[in-house]
């Protein structure tokens, strides 16, 4: 039963559709205490232990990531971004001083392309580093780790330079010194979809009646939640959705405490919250993406489907502050490969062939090369000037800016 009234939202209602076992699993967790904040059906849809989108092998005629699969990554257009990072840790290890062994801790690594990318790189053209390389490549998805130990089989056998682990919980305290990577991760942690009515803000849940998945609107499901929406000091106007990324924070707070000295990367799509939150971005940016298409229908195919919101980087910059973490820079992704001389390596390319229209695709003004955003932090080094900050189209300054008037 119901703590409190349900106001039920009829917005793009559909009969249980998708896996079969997962959606009864749903449906019973429904039945068994009631209706479930968004956040926690979005987590059972993404990474149910058995049955979650991430967390079962695809159909054997199709992929999940990829050109044939829902959505592709950087990884999956070229190897560029790969090949740039690698320069970027050859910068980064000078700074440090050039420890052993440099550590790269690579959260979410989807199909293991772009470590392949980045050791192939390592490998040819700073050995130094190669050779006192450990790269750790966390992912809890047993059907992503086969995907990764096929794409990585090359460097199996090289002792000491590849290992798995399902969680940073894995990774013991101030261990790490070099640099924690996540390229497209942070979008897909679950997140709680908020809406604002006469009342205040309220919290989207899921209940199921008559087997249909349905929002209903409820109070704010948590503390944490209503903290956070507090802090922000943002007038939404009635009728204004949105997303809270908390996991996002946590798993920040978990990164802090885990590195040592060295660097943070997280390469996502997003926007500062003076961005994100702007009044007129009043439909929030939750996304489902199936077959190399979009849609906003949560309810349909479910966990046969991505889902996805945009990253809120000022809090994510802020709560690595509060944990010891500085921020180093923010800026698109066009600038940090342009910064890491990209230029040069597309140089090299005919420019008549599928390798340099791939590049020129990770580059493009209106597509990824302005639409991912790269935020850079740093622990126990004094203001390192990366290369890849070179050139910034913002101050990083607008971070802390958290006015969406």
């Amino acid at each position: 039963m119901s703590l409190f009234p349900l106001m039920t939202v009829n917005w793009g209602l559909s009969v249980h559709t998708g896996h079969p076992e997962l959606v009864a699993a749903i449906a019973a967790e429904i039945a068994a205490s009631g209706p479930i904040p968004f956040v926690r059906f979005m987590e059972l849809a993404l990474y149910h232990p058995q049955f979650g989108y991430y967390m079962r092998a695809p159909e054997q005629t199709s992929e999940r990531i990829g050109w044939r699969g829902d959505f592709y990554t950087s990884s999956d257009v070229h190897p560029i971004l790969g090949q740039a990072l690698a320069k970027q840790a050859e910068h980064m290890d000078r700074l440090l001083g050039r420890p052993t062994p440099f550590t790269m801790v690579e959260m979410g690594p989807g199909k293991g392309l772009l470590a392949r990318h980045f050791l192939s790189a390592c490998r040819r053209d700073f050995r130094d580093l190669f050779e006192r390389l450990r790269y750790v490549l966390i992912d809890r998805s047993p059907a992503m780790r086969e995907v990764q130990h096929k794409n990585l089989a090359p460097w199996l056998d090289r002792p000491h330079l590849l290992t798995w682990a399902d969680n940073l919980e894995s990774v013991a305290p101030q261990t790490v010194t070099g640099l924690f990577l996540s390229n497209e991760l942070i979008d897909s942690f679950p997140v709680n979809r908020i809406h604002v009515t006469a009342n205040g803000v309220e919290e989207l849940w899921v209940d199921s009646h008559n087997g249909q998945f349905v929002e209903c609107l409820r109070p704010l499901s948590s503390d944490a939640l209503a903290d956070h929406v507090r802090r922000m000091h943002i007038d939404w106007p009635v009728g204004y959705r949105t997303e809270i990324n908390l996991h996002a924070l946590n798993w920040m707070r978990q990164v802090a405490q885990l590195l040592n000295r060295g660097f943070v990367l997280t390469i996502d799509y997003g926007h500062t919250a003076q961005d994100l939150y702007r009044s007129d971005r009043k439909g929030g940016t939750f996304l489902c993406y199936s077959r190399q298409s979009t849609n906003e229908e949560p309810f349909i195919r479910v966990g046969e489907q991505d889902m996805t919101a945009h990253v809120d980087f000022t809090s994510l910059a802020r709560t690595g502050e509060e944990c010891g973490l500085q921020t180093t820079g923010f800026t698109n992704q066009l600038s940090f490969l342009m910064g890491l001389g990209v230029e040069h390596m597309i140089a090299q390319l005919e420019q008549d062939s599928p390798a340099f229209k791939a590049a020129v695709h990770l580059l493009r003004p209106n597509g990824m090369g302005t639409t991912f955003k790269v935020l850079a932090q740093h622990k126990g080094i004094v203001n390192p000037d990366l290369d890849g900050l070179k050139y910034k189209p913002f101050f990083s300054s607008v971070l802390t800016e958290q006015s969406a008037a």
